[in-house]
């Protein structure tokens, strides 16, 4: 059984939604997954990642916010049973599967430094290092679970990098090790890369326009990342290859 949410209000359960897609939208506007119709909630007000048994609760910069289990919240690693509110109404999140990960071996988003004047007004011009990446406090990261403690005995996935083409850091790699890395500028475009039994896919997380792949907007939806696609995230391009 996939993961799902309850909503209710005022006790009453109102739907209950299955978490299928990789990424869930709520919001006020009819083309979320999720709608609530009330004027106290955002027209995008948040998001739900859903990567295998796993979910990462997201407030996308809401008027009012969100809180989860009582605490506002920004990000959060759902467990079973941790309940989601917004505004008047309440999201339960129930999942009987056994997680691959947890909170504390989420990595920490990657800042992908841009090597230029960001054209976008909303970008917030960051100080250049001499850092590949640097790490933020988004969440609390430990070192990752051995491969064979969570990869199935298959043929497992060979390990990527993905190598910088521009500005400062120009050459610079880093490795797919994980089962989860995400990369990008917290408050300006965030993605997920994850490292499945069947490959790599690139899913939006955060910000007002998606990850380009080969110069295409990847949308909502995730995508599956080929030997040698250039992507462009938070004003970086970055080569996605295969290690032999």
């Amino acid at each position: 059984m996939p993961a799902k949410l309850i909503l209710s209000m005022d006790g009453s359960v109102i739907k209950e939604y299955p978490l299928t897609k990789e990424r869930t939208t709520i919001g006020r506007k009819p083309h979320n997954d999720i709608t609530i119709d009330n004027l106290a909630v955002s027209s995008e007000h948040a998001a739900v990642i859903t990567i295998l048994n796993d979910s990462f609760f997201e407030d996308l910069n809401s008027t009012n916010g969100s809180m989860v289990n009582g605490a506002p919240t920004q990000k959060h690693f759902l467990q079973n049973n941790d309940v989601i509110e917004i505004g008047k109404y309440k999201l339960k999140y129930l999942n009987d599967q056994p997680t691959q990960t947890s909170a504390a071996d989420f990595e920490k988003t990657m800042v992908l430094r841009a090597p230029i004047k960001p054209s976008a007004a909303s970008v917030v011009p960051v100080a250049e290092s001499g850092a590949k990446f640097e790490s933020t406090t988004q969440y609390n990261a430990t070192a990752p679970k051995p491969a064979s403690a969570v990869a199935p005995a298959a043929a497992p996935t060979p390990v990527a990098v993905i190598q910088i083409l521009n500005g400062p850091n120009l050459g610079k790699e880093l490795e797919l090790s994980k089962n989860l890395t995400t990369l990008g500028k917290p408050g300006v475009q965030v993605a997920v890369l994850a490292r499945r039994p069947h490959g790599y896919f690139i899913t939006h997380v955060e910000g007002g326009s998606f990850p380009l792949v080969n110069g295409s907007s990847i949308g909502e939806q995730p995508h599956q990342l080929n030997d040698h696609d250039v992507i462009e995230l938070a004003g970086i391009k970055m080569e996605f290859y295969l290690k032999n």
